[in-house]
C-alpha cells in the first residue's frame, strides 16, 4: 500500500501565528503516529516561517518508528540540519526562500552539477534521497542518472486540473512519468495539493507510488474531524486503492 507521510508545517504556522507553544508540532506528529500514518513530513525554510530548526530535533526522536522525511532546498544550513539529524528521507526541492510554497521540480539540465554531489553525501549518510520533479520524462531520465533513489513528483498541477474537471491528459504526463521511473530503478514519491477526493483516481492512474506527503488539505480536514480521524481518512482511502488492486 502507498504510505502517508503527513506534513506538519501547517500546524507550526498555526503555532507561530501568536508565537506561541501550541499548537504542539510534536504532540501532532504523536497524533498522526498513533493513528497509523507511516511517517512524517517537514520543510523547513529559511526564514523559519513555520517548521523550525528546533522542531525538526525535537521531532527527531518522537518519529524514530516511522519514516522522519525532511524536504527543503538544499542551502548550506539544510544540509547541516539533515546530517545532524540523519532522517530516513531527504527530498531535495528548489524553492527559493521567498516562494509562498513550493511550485515547480528541479531543471536538471541546468542545476544538476549542483543536485550531484548532494545526493552522493546523502546516499553515503544512509539517508535515502528523493528529487521534487515535474512530471517531464527528460527530468526523471536525468534524476536517474544522477544516481538519485526516488523522485517525488509535484501533483499542483494535477490537482488544479481535477478541480476544474479535465485532468485526463494531465493526469497522463504522471502516469507516464512514472513508468519511465519504474524501469529506470527509481521509487515515486507524490506530493502537493493531494487531497481526499483526488487522492483515489490519482493513485490508480499512476503505478508504483511509494509514498504521498500530504499536509495542506490533511489538516483543512483536521479542522472539521480532527486530526486523528483525518489521518484515518487519508489511510482508509490508500487502502481502498490498494485493495481494489489500483496501484503496483
Amino acid at each position: 500500500m502507498t504510505k502517508l507521510s503527513v506534513n506538519v508545517n501547517k500546524i507550526a504556522l498555526l503555532r507561530n501565528a501568536r508565537d506561541l507553544e501550541y499548537p504542539s508540532v510534536v504532540k501532532a506528529a504523536e497524533t498522526s503516529i498513533r493513528a497509523g500514518c507511516h511517517g512524517v513530513t517537514v520543510h523547513p525554510r529559511p526564514d523559519e516561517r513555520h517548521i523550525r530548526r528546533s522542531d525538526v530535533v525535537e521531532l527527531a526522536p518522537v518519529v524514530a518508528d516511522v519514516e522522519f522525511n525532511i524536504e527543503g532546498n538544499p542551502f548550506p544550513d539544510f544540509m547541516a540540519l539533515v546530517r545532524e539529524v540523519s532522517p530516513t528521507q531527504c527530498t531535495l526541492v528548489p524553492d527559493d526562500p521567498d516562494q509562498n510554497t513550493s511550485d515547480h521540480g528541479w531543471d536538471l539540465t541546468s542545476q544538476g552539477d549542483r543536485v550531484a554531489p548532494l545526493v552522493e553525501e546523502l546516499r553515503e549518510l544512509g539517508i535515502r534521497v528523493s528529487l521534487f520533479l515535474d512530471p517531464v520524462e527528460e527530468q526523471v531520465r536525468l534524476a536517474g542518472d544522477l544516481g538519485t533513489d526516488r523522485i517525488e513528483l509535484y501533483t499542483e498541477p494535477y490537482a488544479s486540473a481535477f478541480a476544474a474537471g479535465d485532468y485526463a491528459d494531465t493526469l497522463g504526463k504522471y502516469t507516464r512519468a512514472a513508468e519511465l521511473a519504474g524501469d529506470l530503478g527509481l521509487g515515486v514519491n507524490a506530493g502537493h495539493d493531494l487531497t481526499l477526493d483526488n487522492l483515489g483516481p490519482f493513485l490508480r492512474a499512476v503505478p508504483g507510488v511509494a509514498e504521498v506527503s500530504i499536509g495542506h488539505a490533511l489538516v483543512s480536514d483536521a479542522l472539521d474531524m480532527g486530526l486523528d480521524q483525518a489521518v484515518r481518512a487519508y489511510l482508509k482511502a490508500l487502502e481502498a486503492v490498494w485493495v481494489s488492486g489500483g496501484t503496483t
